[in-house]
């Protein structure tokens, strides 16, 4: 009998193989690479040959056989990596794909000779942006020369307008800067008024432009570094979203957030966001239920703009770039309690009740913290703990963010620290609720001059129904009534007293 023939079928894929898509594969073998199309090896180079990877990708892309995803995908590479390759070797061919990434090792970016007039300009006082305009290099060259511009106390624009007696010659105007605190000068004119105000109060933005929607002028001045901060100017509208958040603008004022800001920043540099449009818009998102700068994404700038009373809103990555400039001065908690220091003064006869407690925040920042339960969430995930201190009337006096702690407690150290530095001598009776039980805290508190309100935890006797009296108040108008006992406890082995009253 005859032996049967084996049938030539095709082997299956060796595991060494790098599928690109339907027709093209990577074969790998020990430090070879092949490229293979439709069966046939079309390149191949050794594992250590940058430039030869380099162009295999270029080839398979240029050549139609693969997509940039898909050659990114099997080489391990981004499709921005992939699109540059291919920049280069139409440029350069071969020998630009050997040219390393950025600048050339040991080469200046700015001759030697020009190093002393940029010490005389920053010694001038110039940002790097001045700078690097008077000698027409890049910001980033200087700032990798001289470092980060430090954010100086920038005095305000005034604009001279010389509004005397008609004579033959036109009347001309100027830009000029003026010492700050020094006389006002008004100007009268198309543009928005700009008074530099004799007091530590914050001073008043200008604007040269006529057209709220054009702020072409006040950008141009911006980038040239004579503006700080850019006027609202409004125009007439209908159907302008979120503008009901404009009512919440003579609260915002009153509170002393920009008085006290300017007073702590100075300013964030000159720009056409300064220190007070950067901190309205933080304001308005918050009111306007926009909880991160990302999702500013899904707003309108315009139609945002025209509520802050400008062309645009600040995008994105600008408001990011405002919030690293103000966290770079470290007052944050400085400003927190300049703000808590002037609402005491505002409301001090509320201050006899203050209300603690604790709200956990899901964290998304890029720190390695411990990590909590978020009940809006449903699950346990990186997170801060935010103390609120309210006072008699639910509003808001003091906010202190921490880590997340066991119990309220351990924060309790701490803020009655900043109560007392807050509102003095006075007694304050603290409010919070079974987080914060613990008898050994309950006496450092008295004796530091607190008393405390809250619920009893724990095991206790049961009291009997006979010892309750029933009592009737009038409280917010209404009239209840409740059936109370009232008794003393004892803590700390009789050595602490306290009154407990059960309902």
């Amino acid at each position: 009998m005859d032996t049967q023939t084996p049938l030539a079928l095709s082997l299956p894929a060796a595991s060494d193989t790098i599928f690109i898509n339907a027709r093209c594969t990577l074969r790998v073998e020990a430090d070879e690479r092949v490229i293979v199309v439709a069966g046939l090896p079309v390149h191949h180079y050794r594992a250590d040959d940058a430039v030869a990877e380099a162009y295999a990708m270029v080839f398979l892309v240029d050549s139609g056989f693969a997509q940039q995803t898909e050659v990114a995908q099997a080489f391990g590479r981004s499709v921005r990596t992939v699109r540059r390759y291919q920049a280069r070797y139409g440029q350069g061919g071969m020998a630009a794909l050997g040219r390393e990434a950025g600048w050339r090792r040991g080469r200046r970016r700015i001759q030697g000779r020009r190093l002393g007039s940029i010490e005389q300009l920053k010694s001038e006082g110039l940002s790097n942006r001045a700078v690097a305009q008077r000698l027409g290099v890049s910001e980033t060259a200087i700032r990798k020369l001289v470092g980060p511009s430090k954010v100086p106390e920038l005095p305000e624009l005034a604009l001279a307008s010389s509004l005397s007696e008609p004579s033959g010659e036109p009347a001309q105007s100027c830009v000029t800067r003026t010492e700050p605190r020094q006389d006002s000068v008004d100007f009268v004119g198309d543009g928005a008024a700009m008074i530099e105000p004799a007091d530590e109060s914050e001073p008043v933005p200008m604007s040269l432009d006529r057209d709220a929607s054009d702020r072409t002028f006040d950008r141009q001045l911006a980038y040239l570094g004579l503006l700080d901060d850019a006027a609202p100017l409004f125009r007439d509208g209908c159907n302008v979203p979120g503008v009901g958040v404009l009512l919440a603008l003579p609260c915002l004022v009153e509170s002393g957030l920009f008085q006290t800001a300017h007073k702590l920043y100075g300013g964030i540099g000159p720009a056409f966001y300064g220190l007070r449009t950067t901190l309205l818009t933080l304001l308005l998102m918050a009111l306007r239920r926009i909880k991160r700068p990302e999702h500013l994404k899904e707003h309108d700038p315009a139609a945002f703009g025209r509520v802050l009373g400008l062309d645009r809103a600040p995008e994105v990555k600008t408001l990011r770039r405002k919030l690293t400039r103000l966290a770079a001065h470290h007052c944050a908690e400085e400003l927190g309690a300049e703000l808590a220091r002037r609402r005491v003064d505002q409301r001090g006869h509320l201050m006899g009740f203050l209300y603690v407690d604790g709200h956990v925040r899901a964290y998304h920042g890029k720190r390695a913290i411990s990590k909590a339960y978020v009940a809006r969430r449903h699950l346990a995930m990186p997170a801060t703990t935010d103390y609120w201190v309210n006072d008699r009337a639910g509003d808001p006096l003091l906010v202190i963010t921490g880590e997340v702690e066991n119990a309220l407690t351990k924060a309790f150290p701490r803020l009655l620290r900043e109560v007392r530095a807050l509102v003095g001598e006075r007694r304050v009776t603290i409010v919070f609720d079974r987080g914060g039980w613990s008898p050994k805290l309950f006496g450092t508190m008295i004796a530091d001059g607190f008393d405390i309100l809250t619920y009893r935890k724990g095991k206790r006797r049961q009291i009997k129904e006979a010892r309750f009296a029933r009592r009737r108040a009038k409280l917010d108008g209404h009239w209840v009534s409740y059936r109370l006992h009232d008794q003393a406890a004892r803590f700390l082995k009789g050595t602490l007293r306290l009154r407990q009253i059960t309902r």
